[in-house]
């Protein structure tokens, strides 16, 4: 079922537009691990439906390959191929799980030429 917020606006997962072209023309291709459904029509079109909020860097290098026609056979699984690798996440930037280089703080603090007044 549609919500209706859905109609016009595209920050809720998809439009109508979106959801009439998956709807008629979509055949399901696969899911990731956060919920994303992707499909493609006969035209080899490709499109992904978001589960939760639209970021576009959710979206695996497995499956980037395939939206972008690197990759003709979607991928099969999400393992881990080497012990070294980490588990995909979205951009941080902007978060408190952003990256903050520990070299940045001492730099600050080097640069102050002054104390600051306490109360």
């Amino acid at each position: 079922m549609i919500n209706p917020k859905q109609i016009f606006t595209w920050w809720h997962k998809q439009t109508l537009g979106t959801f009439l072209k998956t709807l008629f023309s979509g055949k399901f291709v696969g899911k990731d691990s956060f919920g994303n459904k992707y499909y493609k029509n006969k035209k080899d079109e490709r499109w992904i439906v978001y589960k939760d909020n639209i970021e576009a860097s959710k979206i695996t290098s497995e499956w980037f390959l395939w939206m972008h026609h690197t990759l003709n056979e979607p991928p099969k699984s999400e393992k881990k191929k080497y012990l070294w690798q980490k588990e995909h996440l979205e951009n941080q930037t902007g978060t408190n799980n952003s990256y903050k280089p520990n070299f940045i703080s001492k730099l600050n603090s080097a640069k102050k030429k002054y104390d600051t007044w306490k109360n």
